[in-house]
């Protein structure tokens, strides 16, 4: 029932020791994904030429333009790493999103020094590492992480709600047709009213098609929208205020410890104490056991394969 997300991923991350001291990093999320996605493996630090293992190299920002150099050999390697970023974006196949290396100087989505300057002693700012840069200038609104933030399981679920939702609308857009844009955006709709309001209410306006475009024009206004939407991070009041909306199809039927036990939940979601997917599996349960077909069909009850469910935290990345 769950489409295969197509990631971009850093080689590094298990699949080839080609790290700068030739090793390899293992990581449980990334092992634990690779039943669930489709990887694209890629270093682009090997794939300039440079060997394994190599000296370290970094990022330099000098009269305003962003270099890559290695200090040890003195050697410039941005026209290199610009030159293969462009080759290897432009040749991917649609992906819905990317998971790579954190801190790295190619790799690194953010957190990532950037000198000021080609010195030893050169001051350093925060920045994203130079593939990862073109990346996000190539990809706008496709989910970009490293697997350092997504040990905090706030950012892990809502990474994989993303890469599941553009796999889904991946799916939707292949067929071309109308009515798999409207089931698309019905089947969704909790979600984006969760994540954005505004933009689940522009979703909506596009799928109604009032001005009779093409479809295609409307697919790609839609996609436009919806990567938008998930591009922010929703605020908890907004997803609470969605959780009680779902709660409020099933509460009816519930006792009144039942519906105290969710509220005292609800809160300790609030309070960060427990994931958002505990309080989902619960109103889920309820769907169920209610036959509410409304809430069996929105797919923020089970956005991606319950398996994925870790509740292991870092604590860090809010």
């Amino acid at each position: 029932m769950f489409p295969k997300p197509t990631l971009v991923v850093s080689k590094c991350l298990g699949f080839e020791a080609c790290r700068y001291n030739g090793q390899a990093l293992s990581d449980s999320f990334v092992s634990q994904l690779t039943s669930y996605v489709e990887f694209i493996p890629v270093c682009p630090e090997v794939e300039i030429g440079l060997g394994v293992p190599r000296s370290p190299i970094r990022l330099a920002r000098v009269e305003k333009k962003l270099h890559l150099y290695q200090p040890a050999t003195e050697q410039v390697l941005t026209d290199a790493m610009a030159d293969f970023s462009t080759a290897c974006l432009d040749a991917l196949p649609q992906v819905d999103g990317f998971l790579l290396k954190n801190r790295s100087p190619s790799c690194g989505p953010s957190d990532v020094k950037v000198y000021e300057g080609l010195a030893k002693s050169a001051n350093a700012k925060r920045g994203s590492g130079f593939f990862a840069g073109c990346a996000g200038d190539r990809f706008p609104g496709l989910p970009m992480e490293d697997e350092g933030r997504l040990k905090n399981y706030e950012l892990r679920e809502q990474f994989l709600i993303r890469v599941y939702s553009l796999a889904r609308f991946r799916q939707a857009k292949k067929s071309g047709r109308m009515r798999d844009l409207v089931a698309f955006h019905s089947t969704h709709k909790l979600l984006l009213l969760a994540w954005n309001q505004t933009r689940f209410r522009a979703c909506g306006k596009i799928t109604a098609n009032h001005e009779k475009r093409p479809v295609a024009e409307v697919f790609a206004l839609y996609e436009e929208e919806l990567k938008k939407a998930l591009a922010t991070r929703p605020r908890a009041p907004s997803m609470i205020n969605t959780l009680m909306h779902a709660f409020g199809w099933v509460s009816d039927g519930l006792s009144r410890e039942e519906r105290a036990y969710f509220l005292e939940s609800l809160e300790e979601y609030r309070d960060e104490r427990i994931p958002l997917a505990a309080l989902l599996r619960l109103i889920k349960g309820y769907a169920v056991r209610f036959d509410q077909e409304y809430l069996l069909d929105q797919v923020i009850l089970e956005p991606f394969p319950t398996t994925l469910v870790k509740l292991s935290d870092s604590g860090k990345g809010r």
